[in-house]
């Protein structure tokens, strides 16, 4: 027996006007998540993992004295593992229902549409907050990897700076520098990166909840996905900004601007416009090759604006790349994705 949801009469009563034709569709769900043009994505080492390494300990030398003999030494190494997960969904629509619209592949691809969105949504809300504790179907996101203040917690806290908020009414902005051997995203080995889609037509049955079958127009939709923080000192998070009247709103509101220099001085090295630190003595470090950007939400870029009007910050410009109006803060891109929550717990 199937279970799920189908669209109904009422649902094709709702998308059509007086005259029986399907009504435009207003969008009022969609959001601006711009993450993807920015995440490069990788394949795999495993089917549902990926496996990598890390520098662990390097050797310092040795202070020689004539007639004295040098050890040997060497460096030493770690791995670690990160997991994918399978995002899937199935539309399915009568195939009489939707021949009585009188258009009905406009009204699949309505639904198809909406399947998109949401999952891009669901997507992009994962990238940051998938938790494979509480769900273990997902991938793990940025905040599982990066959710301390305390050093005596995890190494890794240094990269998380507190803006001062407690209670429940925060939000977070992230820097995060994207690279081969830094950040990237993952899609299983053997498979393609990105939403797959396969339309069924009618060759596969739906069945009603007694269990027999009647014919439907049927897309399947399945995205697999997970992330790769390789080298977390390339990523770097603000969190506990209060957004509400008292924080961010507040006469004492936490300096966006100073945080963000902040973050810009943890990362090991990107370039002499951003940090002023453009190497490192690994002499194969991938500072070229990585993308930094800066991701948060509308209210934070809101208040971000405010300051730097109040402030007269000449940091932060306008700039146009790709015949896109792109906002930066010493040449690194501020973009928004509506997924980063005002909700955030205090991160401690």
């Amino acid at each position: 027996m199937a279970t799920g949801q189908w669209p109904t009469i009422v649902d094709r009563a709702s998308r059509l006007d007086g005259a029986g034709k399907q009504l435009a569709i207003a969008e009022m769900l969609s959001q601006h998540n711009d993450l993807w043009g920015d995440v490069p994505f990788m394949e795999s080492s495993e089917v549902d993992s990926h496996l990598f390494a890390f520098r662990s300990s390097i050797p310092s030398g040795f202070w020689r004295q004539y007639n004295q003999g040098v050890p040997y030494a060497k460096s030493t190494t770690g791995k670690a593992k990160v997991g994918l997960g399978s995002l899937e969904g199935y539309s399915q629509v009568d195939r009489k229902l939707a021949n009585h619209t009188g258009n009905p592949e406009r009204f699949c691809k309505s639904e198809d549409a909406a399947f998109v969105e949401g999952m891009g949504q669901t997507m992009a809300q994962s990238w940051f907050y998938g938790n494979v504790i509480t769900n273990p179907a997902q991938f793990g996101g940025l905040a599982m990897f990066f959710n301390t203040v305390n050093p005596a917690n995890a190494a890794n806290a240094v990269n998380v700076l507190d803006g001062g908020g407690t209670g429940s009414s925060n939000t977070s902005m992230w820097l995060e520098c994207f690279g081969e051997r830094t950040l990237f995203g993952l899609y299983p080995r053997g498979s393609k990166a990105g939403l797959q889609t396969i339309d069924h037509g009618t060759a596969r049955a739906a069945y009603d909840a007694l269990g027999n079958p009647f014919e439907a127009y049927t897309m399947y939709f399945s995205h697999d996905m997970g992330l790769c923080p390789m080298d977390w000192r390339y990523i770097v998070r603000l969190a506990n900004i209060d957004v509400t009247a008292a924080g961010l709103a507040g006469a004492n509101a936490v300096d966006l601007f100073l945080n963000m220099d902040a973050m810009l001085q943890i990362v090991p090295h990107i370039s002499n416009s951003t940090s002023g630190i453009s190497d490192t003595d690994a002499y194969d470090d991938p500072a070229p090759g990585i993308r930094p950007v800066f991701h948060m939400n509308r209210t934070l870029r809101h208040w971000m604006l405010a300051q730097s009007l109040r402030n007269k910050n000449v940091l932060l410009s306008p700039e146009d790349s790709a015949g896109k109006p792109w906002l930066r803060f010493r040449g690194i891109d501020i973009k928004v994705v509506d997924q980063l929550l005002n909700t955030e717990t205090r991160v401690v």
